[in-house]
Order: structure tokens, then sequence, then C-alpha cells
């Protein structure tokens, strides 16, 4: 449906596609200093822009806004695409105007962040990109700490800060009809006052297999997520997930 809505007082559904021809016939053109080209560029890929901000719809954002800055994403993509390399211009483009759309989720975040902190975060991001091409793995906060010249505690904090936040009951994982939550995924510490301890059902317990105890002992009195204890006793995250719901409901029952 969002080929048939107005954004921004555009209808959608009378926007042009581009083929890859010619975006590369345009962006030659451009790249020459014609700047009708160049718009005829912009006007040419403003459904993908469209396409990208769906991601983001479910945020509460007003539309008009996301496609404003997206369609910020999509100029500095069209002004900075190589047209030497053979990348398709979608390729390019798509995530330059989800990392605009992010950079304005993050700036407007109703969570008031420094801006000290925001750029912290971001040279750090940077920083992690450049060392990741290096060093062809993922560096550690220590190395990132290290060449920013800053506390590790400072780059954890700043990074941290710009992360949305994300519900408990936010799916992650759907297995024929057992979806894992991010609750699921989360360590259960709540020292000696445990659910567990304080309904004391040992008979209930009792009645489990040694599988189904070995689980519940270890999510819920060694404070492991699902993925830990998958890891710990040899059986996926969603077969952890099965046994430990399989079991819960047990005791439930002799209650």
């Amino acid at each position: 449906m969002y080929n048939k809505v107005e954004i921004c007082g555009v209808n959608t559904s009378t926007l042009k596609v581009l083929s890859e021809s010619e975006k590369m016939r345009l962006l030659k053109l451009m790249h020459q200093g014609d700047k009708g080209a160049r718009d005829q560029l912009v006007n040419g890929n403003l459904r993908l822009v469209l396409s990208v901000i769906q991601r983001f719809t479910q945020r509460g954002e007003n539309l008009d806004d996301l496609f404003q800055v997206g369609c910020i994403g999509l100029i500095k993509a069209i002004d900075n695409f190589d047209i030497t390399l053979n990348v398709r211009f979608s390729t390019y483009a798509v995530p330059m105007i989800i990392g605009e759309i992010r950079r304005y989720l993050r700036d407007n975040n109703s969570i008031r962040i420094s801006r000290s902190m925001r750029d912290i975060a971001y040279k750090a991001m940077q920083l992690k990109e450049r060392l990741t091409s290096e060093k062809l793995r993922d560096p550690t906060i220590e190395e990132i700490a290290e060449k920013m010249e800053l506390p590790k505690e400072d780059v954890v904090l700043a990074l941290e800060s710009i992360v949305d936040p994300v519900s408990l009951y936010e799916p992650v994982y759907s297995d024929g009809g057992d979806t894992i939550y991010v609750m699921d995924q989360v360590g259960d510490r709540n020292d000696d006052k445990n659910w567990l301890d304080e309904i004391a059902l040992k008979e209930a317990i009792r009645n489990l297999n040694d599988r189904e105890k070995r689980i519940l002992f270890l999510r819920f009195f060694k404070g492991m997520t699902q993925i830990e204890v998958s890891t710990e006793i040899g059986i996926s995250q969603a077969q952890v997930s099965r046994l430990e719901k399989a079991a819960l409901d047990h005791i439930k029952k002799q209650i």
C-alpha cells in the first residue's frame, strides 16, 4: 500500500522508477555537470526512499519527516556514488538512507544524550569500521578505546547511549510457533527472591526429567540466558525454549 499514499504532498503512486541503466546514464551526465540529470536521479529514486522508511513505521514517527530525512540520505548517495565501481546504485544508496534516518532518530530521541557523548559514539563506530577493514575482524572495545585514548568505560557508555530502547517482548526468533523474545535471552538474577524459591514446589520439580531440571536450574538459579544454556547442554536455543516452557507449564499445573 505504500505506493498509494501521499507523503510530503507527493502522490507516491505517480513516482517514476528508473532502471539501473538509466541511473548510470544520469550519473555520468551529472558528473559532467548536468544539473538536470541530478534532479532526475533524485525524483527517480524517491520510491527507494519510500521503501526504506517502511522499516521505521512502527516507531510512531511522522512519515513526512522520515521521508524528508531519507531524501537527504539519497542526495548524499547520489553526490558521493563512484560510477567507476561495479556496484548497483541502490546497493550503495540504501545504507546511506538508513544511516541518515537512524542518525535523525538518535538525535531526536526522547532520552536526551549530550552532544559530547554522541560524538564519542560516532567516532567509535567509524573507528570500528576502519579497524574491522584493517584487521578483518571486529575490534575489541579495548582496542577502540586505546586508539581513541579514552577509558574503556567511556566508550562503552557512549555506544550504549545511542542504542534505541528495545521492548522485552520484542520477538527475536520463531520456530514452528515457539517464539523467543528478548526477555528469554536476559539472565534472571533476582538473587534469593527467585520465584522458584518462593513457591517452593519441590514435588512438582521432582517430577520433571533430568534435562528439564537442569535447564531450570541453569536459567533461574545460575541466571544464564537461553543461549548460554543451549551451549552448556548441547541443544538448540529453540529446544531450550520449548523444554523450559513445558517444564514451567507442568509446575503451574501442579500449583
